[in-house]
């Protein structure tokens, strides 16, 4: 067995300018923020990212290091549009292919299955075929003769995901109400890389269904407590809220030089300084 345990920078260090990025999550929870954080102290740029996108996206949208999203929404949960996502469109900063939330999960799971599409209803019908016109429909070989969208795969290079539990071989734990697609992440990327709010010997008696991630579509674990945020970690920590709407308000260079200007410890003591001047 190996110890695949690493740090932020290690797992930043093979990054590449250029690549297909998949981040897990969903929206404003369970990002692996602290991965991202990382990414942004480094020289990489010029990414593809994939991702049911929030505040990751936001970050590196305004870091100006995507060249392409794809996605299905950017999103803070609370704060419907992610408000650097929105400026950085707006300015056209970036390519966006935006399909619909099905049709973004059966890409996954065609590159997860080496597949290069998959056939999904999802898409017919509306403006998602005329927004994207390199997507194409199949028809069933069979009696039905039925028309379907083939979703091409959503391959990646390497794929950032956060859950609450890890061990050293890079079996992962969620424990919270959904699992995010954070597996099909893992699958679906030639790296995978996992931080995680505690690293633990064994998972005792845990269910197996919450043992999300396994350790042969792994290639790095990261300890990160507190990784997740500002964004969810259920049941470790709720989103901070107030630390969001201070995110969504601020603009980027001052809040990037109060908060993201050291490394993540540097991060975390800001933000803790934050609230002690605010409670």
């Amino acid at each position: 067995m190996t110890d695949k345990t690493m740090t932020p920078e290690d797992v930043v260090a093979r990054l590449r300018s250029g690549m297909t990025l998949g981040i897990g999550g969903w929206g404003s929870r369970r990002k692996p923020m602290a991965l991202v954080r990382a990414l942004l102290r480094s020289d990489v740029t010029d990414l593809t990212v994939v991702s049911y996108g929030g505040p990751d996206v936001g970050l590196l949208a305004a870091a100006g290091k995507i060249r392409r999203l794809v996605t299905a929404f950017v999103t803070l949960d609370s704060i419907p549009l992610e408000p650097h996502f929105r400026a950085a469109r707006q300015t056209g900063a970036f390519e966006l292919s935006e399909v619909d939330e099905a049709m973004f999960m059966w890409g996954l799971r065609a590159a997860a299955n080496r597949l290069p599409f998959l056939p999904v209803r999802a898409g017919l019908g509306s403006d998602v075929m005329r927004v994207n016109p390199e997507l194409r429909t199949v028809t069933s070989p069979y009696e039905d003769g039925e028309t379907f969208v083939a979703m091409p795969a959503l391959r990646m290079d390497a794929a950032l995901v956060h859950v609450n539990r890890a061990d050293r071989l890079g079996n992962g734990q969620y424990l919270g109400p959904d699992p995010y697609f954070d597996d099909l992440f893992c699958e679906a990327a030639d790296s995978a890389y996992v931080s995680c709010e505690e690293l633990v010997a064994d998972f005792g008696t845990a269910a197996p269904q919450s043992l999300l991630v396994k350790r042969h579509a792994v290639t790095g674990v990261v300890a990160t407590p507190h990784g997740a945020h500002f964004t969810s970690c259920v049941p470790d920590y709720d989103r901070d809220e107030a630390f969001q709407k201070l995110y969504a308000t601020t603009p980027w260079p001052e809040f990037a030089a109060r908060f993201l200007h050291g490394d993540e410890k540097s991060y975390q003591s800001a933000v803790q300084t934050w609230h002690e001047e605010n409670a």
